[in-house]
This record gives structure tokens, sequence and C-alpha cells, in this order.
């Protein structure tokens, strides 16, 4: 049971919860989308812009940090919020995620896992023990426990093993963290099998920590998998703790997983895709590269209420990204960012109307029918 956690509503319609999660740094309101900020630092966005399009809650890396700059020297600078001018709450992940995207470059044990840095090759062992003193260091609200995170292509024994190994590793990171108001997260494995979902959820419950999260989705499952493991899993999570999937980010998985009754969200996905040229609005994705946008004198979305949305054409925005200007990726990223989190408003505000399934409904219909956007 978590005592920085309320439930505030629940939609009589179906699973999804409003919520009030309490943290050293400020109150996020769930259901919520969370920015990546790996370096500590969300790519193209100044905390002020984040502060702009309503971040309450943003993610740091710890495998990417204790690398560069190092945990010790942002210790040493007054922890991650000072560091990067950020004094709204932050979550960082455990580095389980980037180790299993190692591959060849780590080695797997009881202990910990032995990898080589993908800066200069030196090698590194992180251990559960190790991966909670990292967070310590930075400072982070919400920590996250190491875990193994296996690839959706495993075979069952090696689920069975690999989740039995994360529920150890849970009991140690319990057992080192020290660090008084910093809560942390429990982190559920077991691949597509329910079974072993289920016997997870049992192992990491038993613990008992601050939040639970489904980690080992969106690792190339079929999104009908993906969603699968979401409703299985939902009826069996505590009902009195938030619940976070980690890196699902496509809009219509977010509202799917507060459909089921989920809290908390991250992904690269809208600030990846800005970058990459391609924006969320409210008539599908447009691919602001393509030609049809050279002379169109209109707002990228219409009916969004961001910064940019209200100040530059599509044309303008199609310049500047085939130009290479700078300033392509810090409009897009700040329009996908806000398209993102006012999505999440919007789900909070039908979810206290009991409407968050016509909600949900409206908005897939409505992206389905203009899925191929002009010029998309």
């Amino acid at each position: 049971m978590s005592d920085t956690f309320s439930i505030l509503h629940r939609d009589t319609s179906c699973g999804a919860r409003l919520g009030s999660l309490k943290t050293i740094h400020g109150c996020i309101e769930t259901p919520i989308f969370m920015p990546v900020g790996t370096n500590a630092t969300v790519k193209a966005m100044t905390p002020e812009d984040l502060l702009a399009v309503k971040a309450q809650i943003i993610l740091a890396n710890t495998y990417h940090l204790y690398l560069r700059p190092g945990h010790r020297l942002i210790e040493q600078l007054g922890g991650l919020h000072r560091f990067m001018n950020w004094d709204r709450p932050i979550l960082t992940d455990s580095g389980g995620f980037q180790v299993f995207s190692l591959g060849e470059l780590r080695k797997i044990s009881e202990e910990g896992v032995k990898f080589q840095s993908h800066l200069d090759g030196s090698y590194h062992f992180l251990t559960p023990e190790l991966a909670v003193q990292i967070q310590e260091s930075l400072g982070s609200d919400i920590i996250m426990c190491f875990d193994e995170c296996p690839p959706a292509t495993a075979d069952y024994d090696y689920v069975k093993r690999s989740l039995e190994l994360t529920t150890r590793w849970a009991r140690r990171c319990k057992d080192a963290h020290q660090r008084e108001g910093q809560q942390l997260f429990g982190i559920i494995q077991g691949g597509m099998h329910y079974d072993l979902r289920a016997r997870s959820l049992d192992d990491i419950c038993s613990i008992g920590f601050d939040g639970y999260a489904l980690g080992g989705l969106s690792v190339g499952e079929e999104k009908e998998q993906m969603y699968g493991v979401m409703e299985a899993c939902a009826p069996l999570m505590p009902h009195d703790a938030p619940r976070y999937i980690m890196g699902i980010g496509a809009p219509e998985d977010l509202l799917e997983a507060v459909w089921h009754g989920y809290d908390m969200f991250d992904c690269v996905m809208p600030t990846r895709n800005a970058r990459n040229g391609m924006l969320f609005s409210s008539q599908g994705r447009i691919n602001i590269k393509a030609k049809v946008y050279e002379e169109d004198a209109g707002p990228l979305d219409p009916e969004c209420g961001c910064h940019v949305c209200r100040t530059y054409s599509r044309a303008y925005l199609r310049h500047l990204y085939r130009a290479g200007e700078i300033l392509a990726s810090q409009l897009n990223t700040y329009h996908n960012l806000y398209f993102f989190l006012d999505l999440m408003r919007r789900a909070r505000e039908a979810i206290r109307e009991n409407r968050f399934s016509e909600f949900r409904k409206d908005f897939i219909a409505r992206q389905s029918q203009n899925q191929i956007v002009k010029g998309g």
C-alpha cells in the first residue's frame, strides 16, 4: 500500500481512474505521460519549454548518467534537479532496459550485469545495490528496481528464470534503498505469458513497493500481445498504488492502458518522431517533410492550442526541417509533447466526468479515419 498515492475518482464506464501521486518535488495528477530526458535533458526542450507544455514529471536514465557525467559529480553539484534546473518530480529508470539493449556487450549473472560502455568500450559491473546507490545519488523522486528485461522472442523457460532473477534483484534493491522520501517502484516481468506475469505480480507485490510497473512491453511484440498483457495484469495489480507501464507511447496505446486502469507512461516516441519530421495531430500523424505542405499556410493542427500551432504554418515547419535547422527539432518536439500531455489532460477530464470510454472511442475513430494524412 502506498501512502503517497490517492485515487480521486474511478470512471463508472471502465477501469480508468483519476489519481494523485505526492512526491518531494510536487504532486502529480494521473494518468500522466512522462517525457524522456535520458541525459538529464529532454532533447530540443529547455526546462522552461517543459513547464510551458505542462510536463508534471520527467524521466532520466540511470545507465547513461552513470557513464556520463557520473552520479557522484551530479550529487556533488546538488543532485539532478539542481543540475538540470528542473524543480518538479523526476523518475529515474534503473538501467535494466539499457542493459537489455546492449545485447552481446553484456553478461548477466546472479550478482548483476557486466557490460561494456557504448561510449568508450570500458567494462562496468552493475548490481541491484549499485543501481539503487546511483539513483539515490541522483536524488530523483521515484526510482526503479534493477530488473532483467527478456526479449519478446524469449522462450518460456528463459522468461521464467528471468523473472525469478528479477524478483531476487528486487529484494536486494529494497534492502539497499535508504534515501528517505524517495519512492521505490517494483517491476513486473513475465514476457507474453499470462501465468508468469501473474507469478511475477505475486512475488513483487509480496515484497512491497511504493508503486508497480509493467516492464518488458514494447520490445518487439505484436500490439495485440501488448494489449493482452495489459488486460490480464490490470485486475491483479494493487488497487491502492500507482501503476506504471514502461516504454509505451503511441497515443492509442496510452488510452488503451488508461482504460484498463494504468496511471503512468513514458516513451521517446513524441520526441524521436518530432526530430524525424513525424508529428501527431487531432487529424492523425503528419509527415511534415511531404511536398504537399510546401505552400500550406495553415497551422499544423487547427485544434491544437500549443504555441507552435498558434504561431507557425505547415509550410514554415516543412522548410525548417528540409533546411536542417535546429529550430525544426525544437518546434516539432514542443508540439508533440504538448499533444501527448494535453491528451492526458483531456483523458483526466473525461474520467472525472465518467465519459472516458466515449472519449477513447472517439479519439481512436478520428485517428483511424485520418490515418493516412495528406502527404503522410
